[in-house]
């Protein structure tokens, strides 16, 4: 499999199942996506604690296998998400999802995998940065520890890639020499004083970051 990253604002993501495991996906996709939930029951209605499915809309029914199609037709959405607990409805949201050119995620399924099919990552996110790692289903408990590493790891990255990003542009505006200028960038990048002041804000950051710059392009900053 090789991974990507697919822009969901504006679409449309149809969860059905509304175990833990729906719900956490549920939850996933509600940050950028309209998600409905389609599921006769709602995990934490038995007295556990509730599941968060975050801003999804939950649709209380309980659909068959004929019934698929139709819910295609109502929500029209851009990726199907099959999380029941019935391999038979799962496999007829996938099948309808082929038809229909959506993307689909088989929450029950581990290992080997239809072409086509998508796999939802563990990511770790620190705006604009998004990193995510996954194991093809062979071991999410793994997935898991891996990306408790990674939010270790990245703690900044997203100032960080901001920061860079106003640099490169500035220096491009200034006219400097695309080579000087990736040098430049490189260079704030790779430099723990940097990262440090990162902790202190953007501003002290950036004080940082022009003395790194001066140093590579020979000018006072």
């Amino acid at each position: 499999m090789i991974p990507l990253l697919h822009d969901f604002d504006g679409e449309t993501v149809l969860v059905f199942g509304g175990g833990r495991v729906g719900a956490r996906k549920a939850r996933r996709f509600a940050r950028e996506a309209r998600v409905v939930v389609v599921s006769p029951t709602f995990a934490g209605e038995d007295g556990d604690e509730r599941a968060d499915f975050g801003d999804a809309e939950l649709v209380r029914e309980a659909p068959e296998p004929e019934d698929v199609p139709d819910w295609f037709d109502r929500t029209d959405p851009a990726l199907a998400v099959a999380a029941t607990d019935s391999e038979a409805l799962n496999e007829r949201i996938e099948a309808v999802a082929r038809e229909r050119g959506a993307l689909v995620n088989r929450a029950d399924r581990h290992g080997g995998r239809e072409p086509g099919s998508v796999v939802v990552p563990a990511t770790v996110r620190d705006d604009p940065v998004v990193a995510a790692v996954a194991t093809g289903g062979a071991s999410p408990a793994l997935s898991r520890l891996l990306r408790q590493r990674i939010e270790t790891e990245i703690a900044d990255a997203g100032a960080m890639a901001e920061l860079t990003g106003e640099i490169r542009a500035e220096l491009q505006a200034e006219g400097v020499d695309p080579a000087v200028r990736r040098d430049a960038v490189r260079a704030v990048v790779r430099s723990d004083a940097v990262w440090k002041a990162l902790d202190s804000g953007v501003p002290k950051g950036r004080q940082v970051a022009a003395d790194v710059i001066s140093d590579v392009t020979g000018e006072t900053a």
